[in-house]
């Protein structure tokens, strides 16, 4: 069990012994944190199937990059004993809550709708805990994409770059034609995320994981983090200064302010809100160096159990979630790909086969998102990403001392948690 969970349990323990709180209502109540233009139409394209179907979804959206301020408000309403009917999940964080005996189990709808073979098996993993389903999955986002404005590169007579040397000459390119040529945040999450991409394109998919799932401390003194560091605050002088939101820099590479965006696929779905086009407005390629490698996150939801009044509603939205048509219809709204084996690729366009396709060769090119979830527990999560913020700000930090001193989170929370790495 990790850090969040041991914190909590004695004070969910209690909360499980007060009785549910009547509903004022009968809506269904979904917490998540969808909040940008197109995560905002994906939502709704879900709440007006589950309408259909007789399901009263009511948003109980939180904003906040990356999840950080939904995780906080679901935590404080469980512990007031005002858990949501649904709540957004990811990675471990499904297996914490799941340990809290806080979740439904999905087992009859999982065996109802062969999730066991329509499931990529990594999918099927993530969503069990000890032999029972406790997650219904939605979508797979991948994160190590590259866009471009079409425009801004057929005006320069320049291709993508599928190497770090072509990028920067691209780059040096643009920026002599006066095109900020990265559309590159500071904010924290922002920051992690390019460096898990560097990271990946630098180790590849085997390298990530272990860096990662074995919580090894020497690790983070490898060459190619070294390098991956490296790399990160050279990229700085590429990018505007600031912190803006990622949809605002989605924006900029719309208007051909910025030539190139590294982010997880969600930014598609922005960029076809904007009503910009895959085809002929923008393209998406996999970073330099990480070809044929899938850095993911898969979007999930999970039922809180409560008194099991919700249980028949619960069940049908699970349900509902796993269809081959919702699958389709919201994965083309949200700019991810779905869960499913046996979709359709023919209605993709060419960056979610390319996703797709990607992913369903199987573990052996996938790396779990540390930023968004996949890859360890929040508390060392978040105590990486500040230490990367922090290097990438202080231009006056070596290295090695960033090293140094995300080594040395790892080793500490890693005894903490109870692993003996």
């Amino acid at each position: 069990m990790s850090l969040i969970p041991i914190r909590l349990f004695c004070c969910v323990c209690a909360v499980l012994c007060v009785a549910a709180v009547a509903r004022a209502d009968d809506s269904f109540d979904v917490l998540h944190w969808w909040t940008s233009s197109s995560e905002r139409r994906a939502v709704d394209e879900l709440a007006e199937r589950a309408a259909d179907d007789g399901v009263a979804w009511r948003n109980a959206a939180i904003a906040g990059g990356a999840g950080i301020g939904a995780m906080k408000v679901l935590k404080a309403r469980v512990l007031a004993g005002r858990a949501p009917d649904a709540a957004q999940l990811i990675g471990p964080a499904i297996t914490e809550w799941a340990d809290l005996g806080l979740l439904l189990e999905l087992d009859d709808v999982a065996a109802a709708g062969n999730w066991n073979t329509r499931l990529f098996p990594t999918i099927w993993t993530l969503v069990r805990l000890r032999g029972h389903v406790v997650a219904a999955p939605l979508g797979i986002h991948r994160i190590n994409v590259l866009f471009y404005n079409r425009k801004v590169f057929a005006d320069a007579g320049l291709t993508p770059p599928k190497t770090w040397a072509e990028f920067d000459r691209v780059a040096a390119a643009l920026a002599k034609r006066g095109v900020t040529p990265l559309a590159q945040s500071g904010q924290p999450w922002q920051v992690a995320t390019l460096f898990e991409t560097l990271a990946l394109s630098e180790g590849g998919p085997g390298f990530y994981r272990s860096l990662y799932g074995r919580r090894n401390a020497n690790l983070w003194f490898d060459a190619r983090i070294t390098r991956a560091l490296e790399r990160l605050r050279a990229l700085r002088r590429y990018a505007p200064p600031g912190e803006p939101a990622w949809d605002a820099q989605v924006k900029t590479l719309a208007r051909g302010d910025a030539a190139m965006f590294i982010m997880g696929d969600w930014a598609k779905g922005e960029l076809q809100a904007m009503g910009r086009s895959a085809e002929t407005d923008f393209g998406c390629i996999a970073v330099p160096g990480t070809e044929n490698m899938h850095l993911y996150s898969v979007d999930s939801f999970v039922m809180f159990a409560g008194d099991y009044s919700a249980q028949p509603v619960q069940e049908k939205l699970a349900r509902l979630m796993m269809s081959p048509a919702v699958q389709g219809a919201y994965n083309r709204i949200k700019g991810s790909v779905p869960v499913r084996r046996d979709a359709d690729t023919a209605g993709m366009d060419a960056c979610a086969r390319a996703s797709w396709r990607t992913f369903a060769h199987g573990a052996g090119v996938q790396a779990p998102s540390m930023v968004h979830r996949m890859a360890t527990d929040e508390t060392l999560k978040d105590a990486i990403i500040a230490q990367l913020h922090r290097y990438y700000t202080d231009e006056h930090m070596p290295v090695s001392e960033a090293q140094r001193r995300i080594a040395g989170l790892v080793r500490t929370l890693a005894v903490q948690g109870g692993d003996d790495k």
